[in-house]
């Protein structure tokens, strides 16, 4: 039998999946530090916390594939304790307690007072806004609400994550508050549902009125919003985006489909002249908006009439920023009663023509960049460049600028304005202009 070493516990968190997962990640190393904890993020330690995620098939896989191997370390006296938490322990944890039996204890996504415990922490309910972020210093996700109330029906999130929950705005502004204060400069709202913010606790949709109070927040100068949905978006949150310079002219909207046919069994409330209507009008109220979508191809029914639909309509509507995926049959959603009746390499097939059609569309949007300026905050440093992104990029999913470092020293979480000398696909070169 293998002794127990007696050093210093060190508590490691692994994070996989979504931002979402990311914030609540670092709630749980805030509450750990404040009790004590001597915590780290995806370094060695002797405890660990892997924090799952449950989505699609790749990510269940990867989620599993990460908790074997450090059952293998666990085997082989490299760590102490395993334990699991987030959405494939919240899905699926009696499946994994027999499959996966060694595994200390998993917790699902309402159980951090309970993981807490079980790490010898105490969860602290006055501890508002405190986490430590894992980000680069300059930007942080904020996560406005939890859970989903949609009945889209590919969708399983609401299965791990529960009924639509937003979180007050002055917990919200003393977030942004503490943020602010160790460095943050850029906010990324972050829920399942940003549209629906506000609706249980407000009786109405209060998106824009959070913003007007985030914006009065010292030390931010971008807040941007991403997983809007399309049905019933509140269209007073584009007027503060004219109005207040600190929210970026960004909105991550996924449309997931366009056809009619699809949409409906996809039970997503809309249609296809309803939402090529909406991006119109984003695009009147707020000329030059960045619209990131996000698209899920081969869905059980689609037909190559719906597919070309489908293509035809991206070609059409030249999104600044787009994403494609292929449907995953989720268990216990909607859609599993449906056939999955489109093969995988057809599937692949259309993600890949939809992404090779969008990468021709950046590209040629790109170039009329060239000899324009921008305000750009900077990332990092990666090998000869600093990287940094304009108000139009998210971090991680968009574009990025390139700057030579041997011409320039930059800082990191700086804003500087850079001239771009050259465009590719989905990235940017410039030049730092003088000031």
């Amino acid at each position: 039998m293998r002794t127990k070493s007696h050093k210093k516990n060190k508590i490691n968190v692994i994070t996989l999946g979504c931002s979402k997962n990311v914030y609540d990640s670092e709630i749980l190393m805030g509450q750990l530090k404040a009790s004590g904890k001597d915590v780290v993020h995806e370094e060695e330690g002797n405890i660990v916390v892997i924090n799952t995620c449950g989505f699609i098939n790749n990510a269940k896989e990867e989620s599993v594939n990460t908790i074997l191997e450090y059952m293998q370390k666990k085997e082989a006296g490299e760590v102490d304790k395993v334990f699991v938490t987030g959405c494939l322990s919240e899905r699926y944890k009696p499946d994994l307690q027999k499959e996966i039996p060694n595994v200390d204890q998993y917790f699902g996504t309402t159980e951090l007072p309970s993981l807490l415990k079980a790490l010898g922490a105490d969860y602290k309910h006055e501890l508002i806004g405190e986490r430590l972020t894992t980000t680069p210093k300059n930007y942080a996700y904020l996560k406005i609400a939890e859970g989903c109330d949609r009945p889209c029906s590919f969708c399983a999130i609401p299965l791990m994550r529960g009924k639509h929950k937003s979180t007050p705005i002055e917990d919200l502004v003393t977030e942004a508050e503490k943020l602010a204060a160790n460095g943050v400069k850029e906010l990324v709202l972050i829920a399942q549902d940003l549209t629906y913010y506000g609706l249980d606790i407000y009786k109405k949709r209060n998106l824009a009125e959070l913003l007007e109070n985030l914006v009065k927040v010292d030390g931010i100068d971008w807040i941007r919003l991403h997983y809007a949905f399309p049905t019933g978006f509140p269209m007073d949150v584009l007027d503060v985006m004219n109005r207040e310079p600190k929210v970026c002219n960004y909105l991550d909207i996924p449309l997931q489909h366009i056809s009619d046919d699809i949409l409906k069994s996809m039970r997503r409330g809309t249609t296809k002249e309803k939402t090529t209507k909406l991006l119109k009008e984003f695009r009147k109220v707020v000329a030059d908006m960045t619209i990131r979508t996000t698209l899920i191809v081969g869905y059980p029914g689609e037909t190559e009439e719906n597919y070309q639909e489908l293509k035809e309509w991206v070609r059409e509507m030249r999104f600044e920023r787009l994403g494609c995926f292929t449907y995953s049959h989720e268990e216990n959603t909607h859609a599993f009663n449906l056939v999955d009746d489109v093969p995988q390499e057809v599937k692949q097939e259309r993600a890949n023509e939809i992404m090779e059609i969008q990468s021709q569309i950046s590209w040629e949007l790109n170039q009329h960049k060239i000899g324009q300026e921008f305000k750009v905050v900077i990332d990092r440093k990666e090998g000869d460049y600093f990287v940094g992104r304009t108000e139009f990029d998210s971090p991680d999913v968009d574009n990025e600028v390139l700057i030579e470092a041997s011409k320039t020293y930059l800082k990191t979480g700086e804003f500087t304005t850079v001239k771009i000398t050259e465009a590719a696909d989905f990235d940017l070169y410039g030049e730092v202009v003088a000031s």
